[in-house]
């Protein structure tokens, strides 16, 4: 999508700025982790298809990402490619029940280090506040879809108070929502302070 293609988020451990093409080898290495991509049901590309898959997020006007970086590391060697610790993406459909307009979040943190320190969820605040006050997505809920196992994730979003609302057995996959409502964006503008920067 490029909606996001000049915008960078200023958090407090935190950064987000959008998923370039200079991004991609160390996406790609990390995607080369079996564990990794089970616990984000990922398949295995070849450096090009992840060129692909970039161009894709880019172009797409259903998908939407930022690459999450290191704060402190960024500051100290202003290097993108060294402070890189993972991603968040929205997808974005209509709910084929309740025809509302979804967006389904992920968020992965990849690098090992930077697990535990709260990045995942300071940068998952700041893509769900970043989309909630994008007009033009006129969104009315967040979906995520996690595995019965990834326990951090699903703790993760149940303190977002998302809820769970369907569970397969065959995925060995959880679906959690949260409606988009008045009192849900005044907790969230509580939780995060949105900061953008132009990107270039």
């Amino acid at each position: 999508m490029h909606l996001n293609e000049n915008t960078k988020i200023l958090g407090r451990r935190v950064i987000l700025v959008p998923y370039e093409a200079r991004h991609v080898p160390k996406y790609h290495q990390w995607m080369s982790n079996e564990t990794l991509r089970e616990l984000t049901a990922s398949e295995e590309l070849t450096l090009e298809e992840e060129h692909e898959m970039q161009r894709s997020w880019r172009e797409d006007d259903d998908k939407l990402t930022f690459i999450v970086l290191d704060a402190e590391t960024y500051a100290r060697d202003q290097d993108e490619i060294t402070a890189m610790v993972g991603d968040t993406n929205l997808f974005l459909h209509q709910d084929p029940d309740s025809q509302q307009q979804t967006a389904e979040a992920e968020i992965m943190i990849a690098e090992p280090d930077a697990r535990g320190k709260g990045f995942g969820r300071e940068a998952m605040l700041l893509m769900l506040k970043y989309a909630q006050a994008q007009s033009q997505l006129k969104l009315d809920k967040f979906e995520v879809k996690i595995d019965m196992d990834n326990a951090a994730s699903l703790h993760l979003f149940k303190s977002f108070t998302f809820v769970e609302t369907r569970r397969v057995e065959v995925f060995h996959e959880v679906t959690l929502e949260r409606p988009i409502t008045a009192d849900w964006i005044k907790w969230l503008d509580q939780q995060v302070d949105l900061r953008t920067q132009s990107y270039q």
